[in-house]
Parts: structure tokens; sequence; C-alpha cells
């Protein structure tokens, strides 16, 4: 969907003239999603799928900084439901963050809830996803956060906007996939396709009506917010003859670089702007997958059009250059150029001090399945522990004081030091299962240094915290060094982000501040790691203050 836009100096130029009159204070946003199952045609199949007002992808909620939404969900489906609104902070609000079991119960077949919240102190490019199950392959949307009026992006103003969402489509129901493969005990079928604004493009077959196109303006600025919605695959993305400059990251303001293809994982979303000055034509937007060790994936690519006004449709377009699909080396240095703006206005306030240092290993193991074809099953681990989902909501829990349902437990630092990195491991190193969390002192300063390890293979993670934003103040191949790595940080303007990707067999050093009170998940957004057992999630005490401390939750809060 595109959108013209109307510079913010002319908005309050209009106001002056009294054309245009302001809000005195905050606009209430209201919206209804719709639960319900759907038959959609992709690929020469139809199949019904979990759809939100029937739309695939789910309708774009357009918000300003400083509003308050309300989201009543009702869910028809078979499925239950709940709704992540990713990157928002939800100050003290875990009660709309929506991962089901972590911060509320879902909402049942039949049933309805409203997602209550702020936007406070966010602008830019987030997005919404179920947060149950594999139920985000369909039901997914953007969240576009616009600044407040007056207010003008640190970037040249764009004359129009588009958002562009990556997704995964598979043939079949993706709930029966997912449960095959768990009761065989092995990954489910990849998908079938992936997708652009959720459709193919014309390189798959029976994919002519199933193309998403965006027609431009010779001379023209184009911003275009993209989202990674898919579920289990970083993407290259590319645009035929245009390069591209990144100017946002997770709804962050960075300093603006060119390239002429971006990275963007499970979970983030990046801002770019596209100038229309090539002869005027077709150019094809291409994406695919970026995995640099051996698994099977679907590799195939992903197609848009992008087409210059008054241009024919029969004129065939070109392919844009993709970086190889195991091009360590461009994804190691298109993550280096990120970085935070830093500016007066858009400051880097970057933790210097440290009070908390936790060091997380990710591991893969495989347990005994006697009723599994190979008697085994997968799981993935942080420091050995395989997170299991609660019955209770975690956060129910922690508001209300109920006993049984989670343990403070989970270590600062793996129980085994080892090579992490070094020859393939197959052993499990006595991983653990259970529902255990970390406690967090209220506004205390956390490193977290997120390792990847060879425990049955090395590969890359892109984590997700929910209630921050953090700073990736380091990151690298091979093990974490303690004694020599830390002098390597950049604390001056490394990147802010809600998602940020481990490499393989490397590791991430990420800093924020815990003053943000309640139960926050943290977790691999790619969904078939996140079922396996790679997540956990921070418990932050309240603080002393008045607006310290986790609001009350609502009346109409699901039951479990």
């Amino acid at each position: 969907m595109a959108r013209i836009l109307i510079s913010p100096f002319t908005f309050l130029f209009l106001g002056i003239l009294g054309l245009i009159s302001f809000p005195a204070e905050a606009a209430i946003k209201k919206y209804q999603f719709d639960i319900q199952v759907k038959n959609v045609s992709r690929l020469c199949h139809a199949k019904p799928i979990v759809t939100v007002n029937g739309r695939f992808p789910g309708p774009t909620i357009y918000v300003t900084e400083g509003d308050r939404v309300l989201v009543n969900v009702t869910n028809h489906a078979q499925y239950n439901m709940s709704i992540h609104w990713h990157g928002l902070k939800q100050y003290r609000n875990g009660w709309a963050d929506g991962p089901a079991y972590i911060t509320q119960c879902p909402i049942q077949t039949g049933g309805s809830y409203t997602y209550d919240f702020n936007v406070t102190g966010q602008r830019g490019t987030l997005w919404w996803h179920a947060h149950i199950l594999w139920l985000r392959a369909t039901v997914y949307g953007a969240l576009v956060i616009m600044p407040k009026q007056g207010t003008p992006f640190p970037f040249p103003q764009p004359n129009e906007e588009f958002e562009i969402l990556f997704g995964e489509w598979w043939h079949a129901d993706v709930e029966e996939v997912v449960k095959r493969g768990t009761n065989m005990g092995l990954p489910p079928n990849m998908s079938d396709a992936h997708t652009i604004n959720g459709k193919p493009g014309p390189l798959f077959p029976c994919s002519e009506k199933h193309t998403f196109a965006m027609e431009v303006e010779l001379g023209k600025t184009y911003l275009l917010r993209i989202i990674n919605s898919a579920l289990n695959d970083e993407l290259f993305f590319a645009i035929a003859g245009h390069s591209m400059t990144v100017v946002e990251v997770d709804a962050v303001y960075t300093k603006p670089f060119t390239t002429q293809a971006i990275l963007i994982a499970p979970g983030q979303t990046t801002n770019v702007l596209v100038q229309a000055n090539q002869i005027p034509s077709r150019y094809f937007m291409a994406t695919r997958p970026f995995i640099d060790v051996p698994l099977a994936i679907d590799s195939k690519m992903a197609t848009a059009i992008l087409q210059y006004k008054g241009i024919p449709n029969t004129v065939l377009p070109t392919l844009p250059q993709l970086p190889a699909s195991n091009d360590t080396q461009f994804a190691l240095n298109y993550s280096k150029k990120l970085k935070s703006l830093n500016s007066q206005k858009h400051p880097a306030n970057v933790p210097l001090k440290v009070d908390r240092n936790l060091f997380y290993t990710i591991g893969f193991g495989k347990n005994s399945c006697p009723t599994c074809v190979n008697g085994t099953k997968f799981l993935a681990s942080l420091n050995n522990i395989s997170f299991a989902m609660p019955q209770t909501a975690i956060l129910q829990a922690h508001y209300f004081n109920i006993k049984g349902v989670y343990r403070t437990d989970f270590p600062d630092k793996p129980p085994t030091p080892f090579n992490y990195t070094g020859a393939p491991l197959t052993a499990n190193l006595r991983t653990a299962t259970g529902t255990r969390v970390s406690n967090i002192a209220f506004n205390s300063t956390v490193e977290l240094v997120l390792q990847d390890t060879n425990l049955l293979t090395v590969e890359s993670h892109p984590f997700h915290l929910h209630g921050y934003n953090f700073f990736v103040v380091g990151t690298g191949i091979g093990n974490f060094d303690p004694a020599k790595d830390p002098a390597k940080y950049n604390l001056v303007d490394p990147v802010e982000r809600n998602t940020v990707g481990v490499p393989t067999g490397g590791w991430t050093a990420i800093r924020f501040r815990a003053d943000n009170p309640g139960v926050w998940f943290m977790h691999c957004h790619l969904e078939l790691h996140t079922g396996w057992g790679l997540k956990t999630a921070f418990v932050v005490e309240d603080g002393t203050g008045p607006n310290q401390s986790v609001l009350p939750p609502p009346k109409d809060l699901p039951p479990c």
C-alpha cells in the first residue's frame, strides 16, 4: 500500500493558517481484528488460512507517536490466538505484549480481547504478528508509527512510501505440517515459496495474478518500509538498477549509507530511500534466503516489480544482482555499516557501566523419543536449558505471586564451559528442560553475550527481546574472549534495535537498561528453533517510584 507524504513543515504551515487543527492531546486509534479462516490461492493451490479481517497479509496499523491504540481481537478461527506488537516497548504494560503463556493466556475460539497500549517515545516501522504455534505464517501486518506533527524525518522527505513485507507460503496447512514433523521428531517440511506482500511473483507457476507491483514516477524519492515476516529465513533484498539508502532499522534512525542489497532477519525491519532515477522501464525487486551452512531450505527467489509510470506491462523486467546465498562476507560487512544516528535530537544512550553480565550459549541436541522415526527428537537450548512453555502466563504468575509456574534460577553463564565453535559436537552436555527465567533488578544495566556453538551444527540466529530496545555493542566470529573482545566494543554509536543476528559460529554482545518492569520474552525469531526451546524470559522487578511497577491487568484478560 502506498501513501503520499506531506512534509511536516507543510503541516505546521497549514496549522498556522488555521487550515489544519492539531489535537490538544494524544489521539485514540481504534482497530478491529477479526481472526477468521479464508480460502486463499497462491502458486496453483488454494487453501484455507487463518487471516485478520480476511486479508493476507493483514491490515497495516497507522498511528502517530503519542497515540493510545485499542485493538479488539475477536477469534473466529479453530486455533487459540494471541497477537504480539513486535518492537513496541509496552512500558509497565506487558498485558498488551502478546506472547502466549508468557504475558497472557491465548484468546480462545469465540473469545475477544482488547489490546490497549500507548505509543510513547517511538516512531518508525514495526509490525504485528500472531505469537502462538506457527500461526504467524499468515497472521501478520505492518505497524507504522509516524513522528509527531511538525517533527521532520532526519533524512530527505520522500514523496511517497510503501510497506514491503516478506513471508513464506506452504501449500498445506502449516500447523499440520508442524504437527507431522513434531510427531516424527524431525524438522517440518520447508516452505514452498517466499512472498513479497503475500505474493510470490511471476517466476513461480500460476502466479501472474500473484505479483506485487509498485508504480513510481521519474525523479521522485520513495520510502520503503521493509519487514521480514518470514518464519525461518534471513533474506537478501535488492532492486534491479537501483541503489538503496538505509535510514532506519527496527524503528530507530541510523547513519544513512547506500547499498545495492540489504540483509534482513526474521523479526527485523529496515527503512530505505529509493530514488526513481533510472531509465523508465520495469525492474524486478527480489528476495532470497541467506544461509551459510548446508541446511535444506527453500532457496527460490520471490519477486515483485518496480514499474515506472506509463510503462506497459508487456515490458520484461530485469533481475537484480543479489549476493550469493552463502555470502557470509557480505552479511558481516553489511551489519558493520549499521550505526545509530547519535545526533543531538536522536542520541544513543549506551550504558557505559554494566551491573549484570550474562553469557548465553546457543545449542542443539537430541532427546529420546520412542515414538519418533529415529527414536530421538530435536531440541534447542540456552545455557543447556531448553525452555518449556507453562500452562499459566508467567506475567500473571509474577503479578499475583502464583507459585510453581516458573523458576528464577536461569544461570548467568553455561554450567560447562567448552570450545564453543571448535570441532562439531554431538553431546547434549546434560541439557535440561524447564520453565526457568532470570530475575533482573529494576533500572540495572545488563550486558548479554549470545554465543553460537557447534552443538550438532553452527547456525545464525536472530534474537528478539520483548519490551526493550538494546544496543549491539560488539560482534565477532569464533569464541567470545572476555579479556580482549570488550576492548573492541563500539560504545559511541552502536546500532539500536530489538532483534539482532548472532552470526554463524560467532557471538553478539548487547546492552540495555532494565527500566521496564514485568516479564519479557527473549527468543530466537526462527520459529523452528523457538519451538524446540530456544527461548527464555527476564522478570524485571518493580522499582520504588510511583510509575515503576507493573500496571494492573485489564478486566478482559483471557483466562487460562
